[in-house]
């Protein structure tokens, strides 16, 4: 990811102080939080800044203003995230731009991201909350819920009914399914690995790890090859899913159509980061709403004025609750739960008006740092959900807010996500009044997305 300088002027790339040969920067690594550390390491050192580890160099960024040129499609596109290859293959997510599965699957499932889309999602999505709430129910008396591990099992759910008509029963389990568990693993174990590949040394030194990651790997295909043999095994059916759009192009010949291994790793793709940063998201703002409790009540007042009394909340309702969704988008400037993305130039290019970019080299946003820019007022790090209204949203900065990343590979599912979060935060904050351990200081868990770490929330059911 190198970025050559400026051969006029010295206008070299700040880095960390202590650089040792070979390893570089290696000593400012945290394999536990290494975007946390990352996200430090920028405070101190500036907007631009570059790392070097055992041969690899990385150059992050967060000024708003070199993020709106990175922004510019004719100039840069997505750079793929090699250390997810092996989960996600040429998958939507992990697809290199040139590959020609990328454009065939994004122009093949577009239509499953539509508001007509939606609208059949809704009706899955809410018979899902249901389940989340009646599993809370049984813990409303007094016990503490678990919300980061119950969030997972709902949205884990919410895509696998949804996208492929098949069930986990990850709501009734007590622990998370082993499929979870799996995909937690390698989501850590991946980064990792791609910063251990020492020359010589490095591969019979990670072998005993490797295996280990092959089988996750193995389990997780094996999971989503049966949610395929399943559909196969009944044959054309009156599904309306991700899975049946697939097939039915792979029936009919369309020029779209995937071939079974991309299938499978579309599937995976959906299934991981469908569901893993939707979890995030409501996570953090079940932890926003706890700690701030009028804005707790200011939500819940257009709750109760929007949906009223009814069991059954329409589609129409959910896109009502503008203020719950401003909670939402505020809890994913202070924590987007995928926290970073990464460009390439298209050619030879400046950014920055000093900093030379050669055809292929990129740049790493870090969007928890972008989305505490100044532009964002005097103090960015408060959690205030008016920051979205849409008098101050009009005066707002182009291309600070990448919660979603950007361009024509930013998520595609970015609608289902927002209203399967409104829909379930909406129908929490009916239910119950939440209350947080007052001794519970927020920490953040990574693994590929954010997560609060062992936050519970204290339930009290509403008359």
């Amino acid at each position: 990811m190198a970025v050559r300088t400026h051969s006029s002027r010295d206008h070299s790339i700040p880095h960390p102080r202590w650089r040792v040969p070979v390893l570089g920067d290696l000593t400012t690594v945290n394999l536990t939080t290494p975007t946390q550390a990352t996200m430090a390491l920028g405070r101190r050192l500036g907007p631009v800044f570059e790392r070097k580890l055992l041969g690899l160099r990385f150059v992050f960024v967060y000024g708003a203003d070199i993020v709106a040129e990175l922004s510019d499609e004719s100039r840069f596109a997505k750079k793929e995230l090699p250390f997810l290859r092996g989960i996600g293959g040429d998958g939507l997510f992990t697809a290199l731009n040139e590959e020609p599965n990328w454009r065939r699957a994004h122009n093949l499932l577009r239509p499953a991201f539509t508001q007509a889309a939606m609208r059949r999602y809704h009706w899955t999505m809410l018979e899902v909350t249901s389940e989340l709430i009646d599993r809370w129910d049984r813990g409303a008396g007094g016990e503490t819920v678990d919300v980061s591990g119950d969030m997972t099992k709902l949205t884990l759910e919410t895509i696998a009914r949804t996208g492929f008509s098949y069930s986990f029963d990850a709501l009734r389990r007590d622990e998370p399914h082993p499929f979870v568990t799996a995909m937690i693993d390698s989501l850590f174990y991946a980064p990792i690995r791609t910063m251990l590949s020492l020359p010589v040394v490095g591969d019979p030194m990670m072998r005993r790890f490797d295996e280990k990651e092959q089988a996750r790997r193995d389990y997780m295909f094996g999971v989503v090859d049966k949610v395929v043999d399943e559909r196969l095994a009944g044959g054309p059916t009156a599904h309306d899913d991700l899975l049946e759009l697939m097939m039915r192009a792979a029936r009919e010949g369309d020029p779209n159509k995937l071939d079974e291994r991309n299938i499978r790793y579309q599937i995976v793709t959906f299934l991981v980061a469908g569901h893993e940063t939707t979890a995030g998201a409501l996570s953090f703002a079940l932890y926003y709403l706890s700690q701030h409790p009028e804005v707790q009540a200011r939500a819940r007042a257009e709750i109760e004025e929007v949906w009223g009394r009814s069991d059954t909340v329409s589609f129409e309702q959910v896109a009502k609750l503008r203020y719950v969704r401003r909670v939402i988008d505020e809890s994913l400037r202070l924590w987007p739960t995928a926290p970073v993305y990464s460009r390439q130039a298209r050619h030879d290019t400046v950014v920055g008006g000093r900093y030379r970019m050669a055809a292929g080299d990129s740049m790493t946003v870090l969007i928890p740092l972008l989305h505490r820019d100044p532009l964002w007022g005097p103090d960015p790090e408060r959690f205030d959900p008016d920051r979205f209204a849409p008098e101050v949203a009009r005066d707002r900065a182009p291309h600070i807010y990448k919660p979603f990343g950007t361009g024509e590979r930013g998520c595609i599912g970015r609608q289902f996500a927002i209203h399967e979060s409104i829909l379930v935060l909406g129908s929490i904050l009916r239910r119950y009044d939440i209350a947080a351990d007052p001794g519970y200081t927020l920490r953040v868990a990574e693994r590929l997305t954010f997560m609060p770490r062992d936050f519970r929330l204290r339930l009290r059911h509403r008359n």
